[in-house]
């Protein structure tokens, strides 16, 4: 190359260390005896089977389609040449238009040809090999003369444990530098290996991570593979890049070590449902945001009480949460309404009913509805959640039944399995069924009845074997009058109705409160003050839990190494919120005693006391033992009976109900008769007072 090019190529630090790169790769040319003068079809000439080697590579070739299809649209028209080839450097695949590809041809590039360095000296394939980063390689920079007139970059692609894959390539004309290119293809192998780690670790858990919360989800999220015994098995280059470390030293780390958390907390927020990523802090004190990723049949070995103790080998000094149960177990906070739902479901888990979940917004319906797949014998399999409110009506059908490949213009390559599909075997949870347009209903209705679900574009039913499992918040009868929602699919749908109570109206509020706190802050959360406990009572919670899960997480932050929240830690614009609301109606008398749980109706039927009884203390009453050793639960004096506590409560739902028995019912979560009953047995005639 001649001295101004050169000069020129290595005007800034970046492209000087680049020019070093290229002065290297032309030493080792030398030193392997190659030629500069060697014939343009010399790699055509050399060529393998090109079907042998793409089916030797059919793992990179579906890592990298994605990232193929989006080049492959960046580049339309540019006349440049879009190549993928392996760890050997052997070209797979070509595509471009007829220029672009007759000069490619002309240069030796097409599949099966060898452009490693080699077998063609320096170029952007076989020097992105050697170097293992990504490269350019310009008009004369190459090596040999033949590959004179083309200017390429290239970027490698490498796998979870940071394996070497193959080359993203784009090539052009000399009289184009591919700077532009490098950025492009920068991207395209960043998706490829990130497709690598969620498919490596499919069955692992995932950390997904960033210093910015906004950046999970991106192509910037680190990624890490954990095993269950807490050991990190490979990561991402963003992942790399964000801890400092490099593949193998983070191979030789544990999750304690490096991120200060056990494997059982991380179990924890995924039970947990809050859709809210918890934040780690490194060894130097930097903070990262973290989603965490798993499978429901490693969720459920990680949930058995003997897991944590299984998986402790490296957990040793990590503030790790203690195990809880999970599924519906982990609902169980004392309150009544909650209980009631919690007893129905039990009824019916694993009888093929399915349920639909009423409730406002945030009340915490893809809580119950995951909880009801974890009890369930399909919790090994896939619990696959799909909003109807949040995908675009246009793209709802191709969503939800999958598409062939062609289907509609835009459609990917190979199609696209739906969700009601991705969902053989386990749960399908529709959340906010209510926004399903009214001609997709028809579809779900006939997929529900037939169980065989059509993508579209496509010849082929298939056969899907799915637990459903709706929710809303809007009232799907009023909009069944209205001709909004079809009547035979709600129907379909409401096998056992469900209704989420409010978090105003529940008892377990400062319980509520500390799961969450201790979700957020793992090593150790801070107390909520009597001040600000008060408040939350007081709250309307519009938002209900995931409010104040927002409310809670925000006030954990400012509270950082302070023993507990105050006033100060709140909000401003949650506290103007508060100051706004109307006053709150007095509780019901006994709602913020010691919680209740509803007693099973049937189990209450079947008691041997007469009629059995309606509440039941949710967490053991303190006792006073005798120096013999017996011990019966104690009372404070004056305190009413377990009786006189139930007809308290259900008559002060009935006046609040205005006298009304079902209103009063679906209060209480209990049925019409048992009310009937109650009421009957403490009338001066039953002789029960």
């Amino acid at each position: 190359m001649s001295r101004r090019s050169n000069a020129t190529f290595m005007s800034t630090p970046a492209e000087r260390a680049l020019g070093g790169l290229i002065r290297d790769s032309h030493e080792r040319c030398l030193a392997q005896g190659l030629t500069r003068i060697a014939r343009a079809d010399a790699a055509a000439q050399e060529s393998l089977d090109p079907a042998a080697a793409r089916e030797r590579s059919c793992r990179l070739l579906a890592l990298v389609a994605p990232a193929m299809e989006m080049l492959s649209r960046q580049t339309a028209g540019t006349h440049t040449l879009l190549v993928l080839a392996d760890a050997r450097g052997t070209v797979l695949q070509c595509e471009g238009d007829v220029p672009a590809l007759a000069r490619g041809a002309e240069a030796g590039l097409v599949p099966g040809a060898p452009w490693a360095e080699p077998a063609r000296g320096t170029n952007a394939i076989g020097t992105a090999l050697v170097a293992e980063r990504p490269v350019l390689v310009h008009a004369d920079e190459h090596f040999m003369h033949a590959c004179h007139g083309l200017s390429g970059a290239a970027a490698p692609v490498f796998d979870l444990r940071q394996n070497l894959l193959g080359v993203l390539c784009l090539y052009g004309d000399r009289h184009v530098r591919q700077e532009h290119a490098a950025g492009l293809l920068d991207v395209a192998a960043r998706m490829a290996e990130n497709l690598a780690c969620a498919e490596h670790g499919a069955d692992r858990v995932r950390l997904h991570f960033h210093a910015r919360p906004e950046f999970i989800g991106t192509l910037l999220e680190g990624i890490v593979a954990v095993g269950l015994d807490g050991r990190l098995l490979g990561a991402n280059r963003s992942a790399l890049e964000q801890l400092g470390l490099s593949g193998m030293a983070l191979r030789n780390q544990t999750l304690p070590a490096l991120f200060g958390v056990g494997i059982s907390a991380l179990a924890e927020q995924v039970r947990a449902a809050l859709a809210l990523p918890m934040t780690l802090r490194l060894r130097d004190g930097r903070p990262l945001h973290v989603s965490v990723r798993m499978d429901w049949a490693t969720l459920a070995a990680l949930t058995r009480p003997e897991a944590p103790a299984a998986a402790a080998g490296g957990e040793t000094g990590a503030a790790a949460l203690p195990w809880t149960p999970a599924g519906l177990c982990a609902l169980q906070t004392g309150d009544v309404q909650i209980e009631a739902v919690v007893q129905k479901v039990r009824r019916v888990v694993n009888r093929d009913i399915p349920l639909l979940i009423l409730g406002e917004t945030g009340t915490g319906k893809e809580l119950l509805a995951r909880a009801v797949h974890l009890e369930s014998r399909r919790a090994a399999q896939a619990f696959v959640a799909v909003n109807c409110a949040s995908i675009p009506e246009a793209l709802i059908e191709a969503e939800l039944f999958g598409y062939e490949e062609g289907a509609f213009t835009g459609a990917r390559r190979k199609g696209a399995s739906g969700r009601i599909a991705q969902a053989h075997g386990g749960t399908l949870f529709l959340d906010e069924i209510g926004d399903m347009p009214l001609p997709l209903q028809a579809r779900l209705l006939r997929v529900l009845q037939e169980r065989r679900v059509m993508p579209l574009g496509g010849g082929k039913a298939l056969e899907v074997d799915i637990a459903v499992i709706g929710a809303t918040h809007r009232n799907l009868r009023e909009m069944i009058q209205r001709g909004e929602f079809r009547e035979d699919l709600y129907y379909r749908l409401n096998g056992l109705v469900l209704r989420l109570p409010p978090l105003r109206e529940r008892s377990d509020l400062a319980l509520v409160a500390q799961r969450i706190l201790a979700h957020e802050c793992p090593r150790g959360a801070p107390r909520i003050s009597a001040e600000v406990m008060s408040l939350f009572e007081r709250c309307h919670w519009p938002g209900n839990v995931r409010q104040l899960a927002n409310v809670l997480r925000a006030a954990a932050v400012m509270a950082a190494g302070e023993p507990q929240i105050t006033r100060e830690h709140l909000a401003d614009d949650f506290l103007d919120e508060f100051q706004a609301q109307p006053a709150r109606p007095a509780p019901l008398p006994g709602a913020s005693a010691t919680p209740f749980a509803l007693a099973d109706a049937s189990t209450a039927a079947s008691a041997p006391e007469a009629g059995g009884a309606l509440l039941r203390p949710a967490l053991s009453a303190p006792a006073a033992c005798d120096h013999a050793g017996g011990c019966e639960p104690s009372a404070p004096a004056g305190a009413m009976t377990m009786h006189e506590q139930e007809i308290r409560l259900i008559e002060a739902a009935l006046a609040a109900a205005g006298g009304n028995i079902s209103a009063a019912s679906k209060r209480l979560g209990i049925s019409r008769n048992t009310i009937y009953r109650k009421l009957r047995w403490n009338t001066p005639a039953s002789g029960i007072h």
